[in-house]
């Protein structure tokens, strides 16, 4: 049972280290590029749902790009499925833009 109790505040440790470095735009840049490495567009969407929490929080982005707090928490869950109208609008509204890159 100690044991449990240790992942639970490691898992503490780390969100509140991620919240901190998402901070750093570039850092969050950097976060959203690795996440849209992946397949699953569920991951880039986890990830960016962190990238909002970190930069202003859902009520706040919410306003800037006047989403209700509903229609950004659906978007930016594991089933959400934005426009990239909304994308764009959300990406602007934490401090970053949508890029393409040859790989």
């Amino acid at each position: 049972m100690e044991q449990k109790g240790k992942d639970m505040k490691d898992d503490i440790t780390h969100d509140s280290w991620l919240f901190e470095q998402l901070q750093d735009a570039e850092f969050a840049a950097e976060f959203l590029n690795a996440a849209s490495e992946d397949d699953d567009p569920k991951t880039y969407l986890t990830a960016l749902r962190k990238v909002v929490e970190a930069r202003g929080g859902v009520a706040s982005i919410a306003e800037r790009t006047q989403l209700s707090r509903e229609t950004l928490y659906r978007t930016l869950s594991s089933k959400g499925n934005p426009t990239i109208k909304t994308l764009l609008a959300i990406l602007k509204a934490t401090g970053l833009r949508f890029a393409v890159s040859a790989h």
